[in-house]
């Protein structure tokens, strides 16, 4: 016999000698049965280790000089695209007129033809086809008593039908069909203006803006500041043998990037955030009517803004404060794939600027103010809370492994507590039936 160790008392797990064990068919079955549990509760085990949970943390933000996209779609089936200007500004002062940048507007066929797509154009600043290349290249066009436009083709003059309306506007003056003037009669403008009378128009791009209170708006005209107002040339709106009406679709309007969908079956998933992206964006596929020529339509928005942050995002985060030259449309996205995007809340509004009341409607008591300019206005607030939605895995691989222990300590004790319970009742139905032989 080997001689005892220093580490003999010690032992808490005695042994018994081999001819001392007895093996039984109800043992073999229990092992059988308890290494499947143990299997199928490791696989569980596993599988939880592996899972990834989203965990929803609300923050103050404290983001500074920021700034965010707005992505949208609209069609105005009863507007045409010469008579739509988008408009943008905030309360830090910052507006921009008539924006062109990053934005598509494409002519639609008249709701008597189906509504169907004629054609697209990029805005931009000067058109190819308005230039006036073909022109003597001394020429300089006038402005009519307007001053030049700063970014004119031709410094101090009035290339382009688009130029002498800018310099218009400019002058906080109405600029009409343009009668009269030569770039306008040469780009037969007024004959072009009537061709589209009966057409639709699709507006959509993404303009970035400020991430401050604003508003940005979709109406008839021209538009320009007199003063601290803002006006838009409404002539070319009113005066028309044709009925305009702000009767509108958005089809898409998000501020940020979109959620991927596989993400967002994610957080549809679970309980605590039952979101898709239909609840980031409540204004997709809305639709209003009116055959009310001076009819408003208003949106109020409350912004949240709100980060995605994946898995193991701490490595490779860079962050979303050097964003600012990247291009239309990619704003917001990292590399890692951290989103910074927003939700938003949002109730309407609409009034006829006529004034009166809402007698149609059984509310008499309801009074609207006159004045105003017809169109499609979204005004947005920015929340001083964000939300950051992390994802991580609900267990460490020393939680695992401690798990894993527990399972086969359990299993193996229950398993032995069942081993002993079928053997003792086994012996004890031996000793009856021998007493009763």
């Amino acid at each position: 016999m080997a001689a005892k160790s220093r580490f003999t008392k010690l032992d808490a797990f005695t042994k018994t000698v081999e001819d001392a064990r007895i093996r039984t068919t109800s043992g073999g079955i229990v092992t059988i049965v308890s290494l499947i549990v143990v299997f199928f509760l490791a696989w569980g085990e596993w599988q939880d280790y592996r899972r990834i949970e989203i965990h929803p943390e609300l923050i103050v933000d404290k983001g500074r000089g920021e700034r965010m996209e707005i992505h949208l779609n609209v069609s105005f089936p009863r507007v045409p695209c010469e008579l739509l200007t988008l408009d943008v500004m905030d309360v830090s002062g910052e507006q921009q007129h008539g924006v062109q940048h990053g934005v598509v507007k494409t002519r639609l066929r008249p709701l008597s033809e189906g509504g169907g797509v004629i054609e697209a154009k990029a805005l931009a600043l000067h058109a190819r086809d308005e230039e006036a290349a073909h022109l003597d290249p001394n020429y300089c066009g006038p402005c009519y008593g307007a001053a030049p436009p700063v970014h004119a083709q031709k410094p101090n003059c009035c290339q382009t039908c688009d130029e002498v309306k800018e310099a218009y506007a400019a002058q906080a003056w109405a600029f009409g069909r343009g009668e009269g003037i030569e770039q306008c009669e040469r780009e037969h403008y007024a004959e072009k203006l009537d061709e589209q009378r009966n057409e639709g128009c699709r507006i959509e791009g993404n303009v970035r803006v400020n991430k401050v209170i604003g508003n940005f708006h979709i109406a008839p005209g021209k538009s320009f500041s007199n003063g601290n107002m803002h006006v838009h040339d409404l002539k070319n709106y009113w005066d028309t043998p044709v009925k305009h009406t702000f009767t509108h679709e958005i089809h898409h309007l998000r501020f940020g990037p979109q959620l991927p969908d596989g993400l967002a079956k994610k957080l549809g998933k679970n309980k605590a955030l039952p979101w898709t992206n239909h609840h980031i964006n409540p204004l997709d596929n809305t639709h209003q009517e009116t055959d009310d020529v001076n009819y408003n339509f208003m949106y109020f928005i409350k912004i949240v803004p709100t980060s995605y942050l994946p898995l193991g995002w701490e490595k490779t985060w860079q962050g979303f404060k050097d964003q600012h030259h990247k291009e239309l449309g990619s704003f917001g996205q990292s590399a890692d794939g951290s989103l910074e995007t927003h939700q938003y809340s949002v109730t309407s509004h609409r009034r006829s600027l006529s004034g009166g009341d809402d007698g149609s409607e059984g509310h008499k008591e309801r009074l609207h103010a006159k004045g105003g300019i017809p169109g499609v206005f979204f005004s947005y607030d920015i929340s001083p809370m964000k939300v950051i939605n992390r994802e991580e895995r609900p267990k460490s691989f020393l939680g695992f492994l401690a798990g894993l222990c527990a399972i086969v300590g359990g299993t193996l004790t229950v398993a032995a507590a069942v081993d002993r319970a079928l053997f003792e009742g086994g012996m004890k139905l031996k000793k009856l039936r021998s007493k009763d032989l």
